[in-house]
């Protein structure tokens, strides 16, 4: 059982990219604060900023993750010089399908794009995670990731 990770399908990025676009919506909405039209219309801003020509975007992987030929999961990551983090590699998502979590894929993931990134040239690898996602914290600290800044907020009445 080794995972490899291929070219995304243009199917495949639709899909997925949708749904990213719906979850950091939901996310942003939670965790910052914002109106379901105003989070929605900056979620797709930002993937806009970062994907101008979506999967063929000149600076992004996108990748499929597979296990013994069968899709397990995507990873989005970054080159440096993309718009937003143009100092560093930057890993935007990792995602395990629901139905192949808690079996390693996600780490295998991310230091496979690691490698990839590594091979052209990258130095430095950086992530955002929102603070309520501790599974993936504790994964990313696994992983060696540390904490370069932090956000904090409180709800006010």
């Amino acid at each position: 059982m080794s995972l490899v990770l291929i070219p995304m399908s243009a199917a495949d990025y639709e899909h997925r990219a949708a749904a990213l676009r719906r979850r950091y919506a939901t996310n942003l909405r939670r965790q910052r604060g914002m109106s379901g039209a105003d989070a929605e219309a900056e979620a797709l801003r930002q993937m806009a900023e970062v994907l101008p020509q979506g999967l063929d975007t000149a600076w992004a992987i996108l990748r499929s993750a597979q296990v013994d030929g069968v899709t397990v999961g995507w990873v989005w990551a970054t080159l440096p010089g993309a718009p937003g983090r143009p100092e560093m590699a930057w890993l935007h998502n990792v995602e395990v399908d629901p139905e192949h979590q808690s079996r390693g894929h996600g780490r295998a993931m991310v230091l496979a794009v690691e490698d990839e990134l590594r091979r052209q040239g990258a130095t430095r690898f950086g992530l955002n995670v929102f603070g309520g996602n501790t599974r993936a914290i504790a994964l990313y600290e696994s992983l060696g990731f540390t904490v370069m800044a932090q956000q904090m907020a409180k709800p006010i009445a």
